[in-house]
């Protein structure tokens, strides 16, 4: 009986739960935040925040210690020079998970987005209310020459034109040059 194990199984052997939560860690710091199984990404947030508390230590050891879990030094050195230095003045809840609406249609596993709760300096935080701006709208491309255009219909037919031509037959009273 289990009583007292605070780990949750997922249904895995050891090595493949560890393999998935260290590739779940690696793909959390690619992009900043990922989509997975609600139970999953519950216990992927404890790894998380172990990883960032690791990161604002700064030693050699938690370096160490970091890699045995990201097995990528740029990753590594990412965590430590991007992603920690966000969490220097809060001593914890770097990660947070979000319930997404609906169920996964093939199993019916609840939904959820594991993602750091801070955002990168670079990125503007964008609220439900606003919108993101946008480009202003112009001519991006600058208009052909009249002469150009002309040269561009005597060329030639196009690719598919000409396999348009494989497929008619041709009449037996019309001569072919």
């Amino acid at each position: 009986m289990r009583h007292a194990k605070d780990n949750q199984r997922l249904s895995l052997p050891t090595e493949h739960r560890q393999l998935m939560l260290n590739n779940l860690m690696k793909s959390l710091l690619e992009h900043g935040q990922i989509r997975t199984t609600y139970a999953k990404a519950k216990r992927a947030q404890r790894m998380a925040d172990r990883l960032v508390t690791w990161g604002k230590d700064g030693s050699i050891h938690a370096r160490r210690q970091a890699y045995r879990i990201l097995q990528d030094r740029t990753l590594v050195k990412q965590l430590f020079s991007d992603v920690a230095p966000r969490f220097v003045d809060i001593s914890g809840g770097y990660t947070r998970v979000m319930r997404l609406g609906g169920v996964r249609l093939g199993d019916g596993a609840q939904l959820a987005v594991l993602a750091f709760s801070r955002l990168p300096a670079t990125q503007p935080a964008v609220t439900p209310g606003t919108k993101p701006s946008r480009a202003p709208q112009g001519p991006t491309v600058p208009e052909a020459p009249e002469s150009q255009k002309a040269e561009e219909g005597e060329k030639g037919k196009g690719f598919f034109e000409g396999l348009r031509g494989l497929w008619t037959r041709k009449k037996k009273g019309s001569a072919a040059a």
